[in-house]
């Protein structure tokens, strides 16, 4: 099997963060208070979590500084646990932080970030891995990768709660060079997703994403577990269509249940169905998908 190619973006930060700190600065006071489908956010509180995911980057993986110690980080529902507090302890706070100085800030904070890593070695030990993906170790490359689809998609999230009809500001970042590393990315979870999926040794199972921007991952089944791979098998036991507006919402924890009919599947129901409980974000999935034989 041929594995899969390292996603090096780097390169594309300074990129998504000046139409990030571009959209900031063209919002009106009514936009920054417009709810956004992350539950209990505003557009603002979004736009300070990033702000604080640039923080905690540069003081933790550049300067060694972790301040608070995760409260059973051994497993993967604890860290969640534990990042969600701290999500939910700086949106808080942030909210006295008027959306001007938060863009000031966000500027000034994304321009070190963008420096930090491209000065990394790509093919380095991560200071953190990548837990959605199952790893337990990471190279840096995989870790600036799924940094970068949390820039992305917290930002399409704002995109989406501020577009005006008619405007393209829901699909300015839906790009081939912007999105697909996200896709890309996301994919990696697969393996992780299917983990407890049985099927027999060979069983593969292709995911499209179409449009400009998409593209096609094969996932197969080779005991103990399932790999991506990019050798095409000989046959396939099933596929699955996903429309390029959906499927960044399918790995974050926000699609839409009746959108469900959106996604064309194909060949056996039992190895698409987990698909639909993919995570690739810091969250448990609802209804993790059941043995499949």
């Amino acid at each position: 099997m041929s594995p899969t190619e390292p996603i090096l973006v780097a390169h594309l930060f300074p990129k998504i963060e000046a139409r990030l700190v571009a959209l900031l600065r063209s919002l009106s006071p009514e936009d920054w208070r417009r709810a956004t489908i992350c539950p209990g956010w505003t557009v603002k509180d979004i736009a300070a979590h990033l702000l604080d995911t640039s923080l905690r980057r540069l003081s933790m993986a550049r300067d060694a500084f972790f301040g608070e110690t995760p409260e059973n980080a051994g497993s993967y529902d604890g860290l969640v646990r534990f990042l969600d507090r701290l999500n939910a302890d700086w949106v808080r706070a942030a909210r006295r932080i008027s959306p001007r100085v938060l863009t000031d800030w966000m500027e000034i904070t994304s321009r070190e970030v963008c420096a930090h890593f491209a000065a990394l070695d790509p093919f380095a030990p991560a200071p953190f891995s990548v837990a959605w993906a199952g790893e337990t170790e990471s190279l840096n490359w995989f870790d600036v990768a799924r940094e970068y689809t949390e820039r992305w998609h917290h930002q399409q999230q704002i995109r989406l709660a501020v577009a005006q009809p008619g405007s393209s500001t829901a699909s300015d970042i839906l790009t081939r060079e912007l999105y697909y590393p996200v896709l890309d990315t996301f994919m990696r979870a697969l393996p992780r997703t299917y983990a407890q999926v049985d099927a027999p040794d060979g069983t593969a199972v292709k995911v499209t994403v179409t449009g400009e921007a998409g593209g096609a991952w094969l996932l197969v089944r080779r005991a103990p577990a399932w790999q991506l791979t990019n050798t095409e098998p000989a046959s396939l036991a099933a596929e699955a269509a996903i429309p390029p507006d959906l499927a960044w919402r399918l790995f974050t924890n926000s699609f839409p249940a009746a959108a469900r009919a959106a996604i064309e599947t194909r060949g056996d129901a039992r190895l698409t169905a987990p698909l639909f409980h993919a995570v690739a974000v810091m969250a448990t999935p609802k209804n993790p998908p059941r043995n499949a034989h």
